[in-house]
């Protein structure tokens, strides 16, 4: 099992560990497809201690993903790992003006350890930088498109990273295929702080791009 716990009053705070002896157990839940979803476990808070970063682990306890970012400032790109370290997805913020609030994500490509660029994202994440109370799209958070920017398979991401309540919906289906929740302890008396919350991935949509669409939620609504 995943060393995740520390036992600290009777809540988990940001920057704790999570707490109880008892192992964290992540819940089967159902997101609109009528199957069994996969939940992951995500702590926002790096395995290395001069990083900042995401661990993600199964209901098994097991690392699954993991984000290190050794620039505490705002970075221009993020990479997803897998549990050994090898790139899984790279996201690279755009500096086109016409792309404001926007970022790639990419096939990582490693060479001699390291990951590169490559020149085509196969999706895009954007901001909605029109969000307020009077408009029709104030819980829009961001839109994501299959480069390059096909409406035809997008998803709107709605609700509020803050308070980690997140819905990202199928747009020609209206489905929601995730869903970003707080995470709710087994043992009483125990609760979990923002940092740690619930994936909830269905079955026909990739957890590795799940986690880095909440990567890049962190990075437009933490700051």
């Amino acid at each position: 099992m995943f060393p995740f716990s520390k036992h600290r009053s009777r809540s988990v705070h940001g920057d704790d560990v999570l707490s109880s002896t008892q192992p964290i157990v992540a819940v089967t839940s159902i997101v609109e497809t009528g199957g069994a979803c996969t939940t992951l476990t995500v702590w926002r808070k790096s395995l290395l201690v001069s990083c900042e970063g995401f661990t993600v682990i199964d209901s098994n306890g097991d690392l699954i993903y993991r984000v290190d970012n050794y620039a505490r400032t705002r970075p221009e790109q993020l990479i997803l790992m897998d549990k050994d370290g090898n790139s899984v997805l790279l996201m690279h913020r755009t500096k086109k003006i016409t792309l404001a609030g926007s970022w790639g994500i990419y096939e990582a490509k490693d060479t001699n350890g390291e990951a590169k660029v490559p020149k085509s994202p196969i999706w895009y994440m954007r901001k909605n930088l029109k969000m307020n109370i009077l408009s029709t799209n104030s819980n829009i958070l961001a839109y994501v498109y299959s480069a390059p920017f096909d409406k035809k398979n997008s998803y709107v991401i709605k609700g509020s990273y803050r308070c980690k309540s997140c819905k990202i919906m199928h747009v020609p289906s209206n489905r929601t295929v995730v869903e970003i929740k707080r995470k709710e302890a087994r043992t009483k008396g125990v609760r979990f702080g923002s940092d740690v919350f619930d994936l909830v991935v269905s079955p026909d949509f990739d957890t590795g791009l799940a986690m880095a669409l909440v990567l890049l939620l962190d990075q437009m609504f933490s700051k």
